[in-house]
Formats: structure tokens, sequence, C-alpha cells
């Protein structure tokens, strides 16, 4: 029946939109993407290439975090656990309606959770719902998701980016119709072109303040800040903090600094030699001075990180001092068989615009302990596809994750992108006990010691959680100074 009635739906909806449509103001807001999967780039969240650019946008998740960081309500209205908190019970929001004109319900949920889990899809999230055996529809707005441990944190785990609520039945579609609940629909979709998004006029929370919002393909970063500048798109999020002194002071934009999770590193594959070794990898990182690197990249404006993933923020960072130490980076190759040390190779590309500045501060610095670097650039357009996970030492970033999801997905033996191929059992046996730890303190002592695990043996180097420079034309209004995934967009507007 549902399936129907969707159908039905599908030839009133432009109905709708031509009478609801003059609630949303006038103002297209225009913004970029870096075209980071090439062919692959799609509109479903939960594939490696989802252009999230446009699915925060148009889905929505159960669970979100709110402007100050607290877990809050989306789609799911409150929820309550057992006793030992291996089932955790959510309510839903009654009245919300797909793009599409069906109703959400219950159906969906277990439809667009479970699907995570379908090794045929091979989603980068499947590592993150590991924990779930079954959904189980109560009713039409009530779901009992059913774990197989104890997991006191579950709901924070629901906040992860990716976990955006679609319609049942719609896998196969999804990647091009981008329907979902949120604030703005598809009308065109086109990846390595401009993506047109229409407001939603029925949208739950509000009509949108914006009429349209365009997702322009720029995949190199000294393009995207040109663009900002003659006014082909109004907000770039990835501005570098060396040419912050183009905009301050600019009537014609906004500028903020916003503190995240966020970070950018250098990735060294663990089954490679000699970084199979571990002596090798921890002098590398040993190596390396962070404070100079945020000074120097990132003008000041960044968190020094001792090679965690776990954000500043988090209630599980376990915070260290990492002071660059060249004697024992030394010894420590001598130690691997490497006396006279070692020579390697950086792969960097524009496609992140600090990576080329990382490379070159990293050569300077490696020297000093008789690691030879070379930085070498490859094509932007392809980097994911054809550099990271393919040569021994490349660039990378991530997003912010809640602790337990980055360390899941980053560094678990088992997960799809453990971009170091790290394999450490302990390492594992700490994050499984920290999941089904009830008590918080013992909880996070699990979380922490696998950070330290990391400090001491993993393939990674991270020097610091950036801040980041979002520039916006001052023709835009009401945009949330927050990280991206907590911004209420259905409130900006534009002059």
């Amino acid at each position: 029946m549902k399936n129907i009635l969707k159908l039905i739906s599908i030839s009133l909806i432009s109905l709708s939109l031509s009478i609801s449509f003059s609630n949303a103001q006038s103002g297209v807001f225009k913004i970029s993407h870096d075209l980071g999967f090439g062919k692959d780039t799609n509109l479903d969240a939960i594939t490696k290439g989802r252009l999230f650019q446009v699915v925060i946008m148009t889905q929505n998740r159960l669970v979100r975090k709110d402007l100050k960081g607290v877990t809050s309500s989306e789609l799911a209205t409150d929820w309550s656990a057992n006793a030992d908190a291996t089932e955790w019970t959510f309510n839903l929001r009654k009245g919300v309606k797909f793009h599409d004109g069906s109703d959400f319900d219950a159906e969906d949920v277990k439809y667009s959770l479970m699907r995570v889990k379908d090794p045929d899809i091979g989603s980068p999230a499947k590592k993150s719902m590991s924990t779930v055996t079954d959904i189980e529809v109560v009713d039409s707005h009530t779901v009992k998701m059913k774990l197989n441990t104890s997991f006191a944190d579950f709901p924070l785990l629901l906040t992860d980016y990716r976990l955006r609520m679609i319609p049942s039945g719609s896998g196969d579609t999804i990647g091009k119709t981008g329907i979902g609940t949120g604030p703005f629909m598809v009308e065109k979709f086109d990846p390595e072109g401009t993506t047109v998004l229409k407001a939603n006029p029925n949208y739950w929370e509000g009509a949108p303040g914006l009429s349209e919002v365009h997702v322009i393909a720029i995949p190199d970063g000294e393009a995207r800040v040109q663009a900002l500048l003659t006014g082909q798109i109004d907000m770039n999020r990835y501005v570098p903090f060396s040419q912050k002194k183009i905009f301050d002071g600019n009537s014609k934009f906004n500028v903020s600094v916003i503190p995240t999770g966020n970070w950018r590193g250098m990735v060294m594959r663990t089954d490679t030699a000699p970084f199979d070794n571990p002596k090798v990898r921890k002098a590398v990182r040993l190596a390396v001075d962070r404070q100079e690197l945020v000074d120097l990249v990132m003008g000041g404006a960044a968190i020094v990180a001792c090679d965690t993933p776990v954000a500043p923020s988090d209630q599980y960072r376990m915070d260290m001092d990492c002071p660059q130490n060249i004697s024992k980076a030394k010894n420590l190759l001598r130690e691997a068989g490497y006396p006279n040390g070692i020579e390697m190779v950086i792969h960097v590309s524009t496609k992140e615009p600090t990576w080329p500045t990382i490379g070159e501060v990293l050569q300077q610095q490696l020297a000093k302990a008789n690691i030879k670097a070379e930085v070498k650039m490859t094509p932007s357009k392809s980097y994911w596809n054809e550099t990271w996970m393919k040569k021994a030492v490349a660039m990378t970033r991530w997003n912010e994750r809640p602790a337990d999801s980055a360390l899941h997905e980053i560094y678990h033996s088992a997960a799809k992108w453990n971009e170091s191929f790290f394999k450490n059992a302990a390492f594992d046996e700490n994050l499984a006990k920290a999941r089904g730890e009830l008590d918080f303190n013992k909880r996070k002592a699990a979380y922490q010691n696998a950070q330290k695990t990391l400090w001491e043996e993993s393939g990674t180097m991270i020097p610091y959680h950036v801040s980041k420079l979002v520039v916006t034309s001052s023709k835009v209004k009401n945009l949330d100074e927050v990280e991206v995934f907590s911004i209420r967009w259905h409130t900006v507007t534009k002059d």
C-alpha cells in the first residue's frame, strides 16, 4: 500500500511545490564540491562516493548534534534503553513526508539502517552499525534496535553524518534522486557540473529561506577560492588561513573561524616496507614538529593532535604531549635496521589546499632525522581512486566523528577504509571492551587505551585538528557558525 501511495504522491508533488514555494524567500545559494569521487560521485549517503554537500541538505538523520554539540532529536523525538543497553527504542516524529510525498515511518528507518549492513553495498559506515543485529518495527512510528552488546553511547553513533533516512525500497535509485525528508530537494543531479536543489516548502522544521541551492563541481582548491572572490560561489569552507587577509576587512564577505574535529594528516601503509616496522612509523611521527605545522600551515588556527582522530571536544579524547624528538627518531631507525635513515615519497594534491604545504614542511622536518622525503604532486581528480590507499605514503583527511566511529572506521582490523592497513589485536579488544562497558569511567579508559596504542604503533600522522576558515558572501545570512553537519540549512537566507 505504501508504494502505491508513493506513486500517487509523485504526481501531486509538483502541484504542492507551486502552491507552497512562495513560503521560501528568493535567493540562490551557490557552493562547491571537489568532485572527490569522480564518476562514482552519487547521492547515496552510505557509499564511498556520497556527495555530502547535497545529502546533508536533502536527507535527515534520526539523531543529530545541536549547536552546542549535544546529542538531540531529529527524526527521532526521544529514545530509551533496556537495563543493559542491548536494546534501544526510538519514537519517531509524526507528520514528516519524503520529497516524493510519501510518509516517513518505521519501515523507512529499518530499511535505511539495515541497508548499511548489506555486504553487497560495502558501505564505509558498515563498521559503525556492526553492533546492530536487528531492527524491530514496533508500530508505524516506533522502532526497537537490538544490539549484540551493551552500548551506552548508541544514540551518539547515530549522529554519523552518513546515516540518513531514505524511503523504503529506494536503494537502487537513491544515488541519483537523493530523496529524503530534508529542507531541499534534488531537481537536477550533475556531479561534474552543477547540481540544482529546490526548496522543500513542506519541510517539517519550516520552509527554507532559500529558493535554490546550486552545488558546483570545482576540483581545485585555488579555483574554489577564486570562485568565491568572483561571485561564482557564495561560500567556501576550505579557505587556507594563508589567504585570510584577502577577505578580512572586505565588506563583500563574512569571515568565521570554527573549531572542528576534522583533521588533515599523512598515512603510511603498515603492510609496505619500510613502514611495516612499527619503529619506523614511530620514528617518522616523532620527527614531526606539530606546533610548527599548526603555525605555518594553519596560521595557528588548529589544535595539536598526537595522532589521535578523536576530536578535541570529544569526551573520550586523550590529551597527550608529543613534541618533536629527533634523537629518539634516529635511534628507532637504527633499531629498525636503518642506521643511515630512509627515503620516502609523500603523495599530495591540491584537492585539499593545505596538503602541498604540509608536504613541504614535513620534508624539511623529516630531513633532520635522516628521513629523505620527496613530495610528489598527483592529479586531484583521481586522488581518492588512484593514490589514497594505493601509494605507500599519501596525504589524507577525515571529517569529525564520535570517538567510537572514528576509531573503528579508520583503524579496526576489519574496517573497510582502514587506510593504513593497521592490524592490532589489543587495539580491537579495547574498542570491543569500550562498547560493552556501562560504567563511563571504565569506558573512557578503554577508548583512551586504544588511543595510546595508536600513538605507539599507528601508521597515521595526525598533526592537528583544524579550525575551519569559513568565508561567505556578505549577502548570506543566518548561517550557523558550527561544524557543517550541525548547520540548520532551512534557516539560511541570501539577500
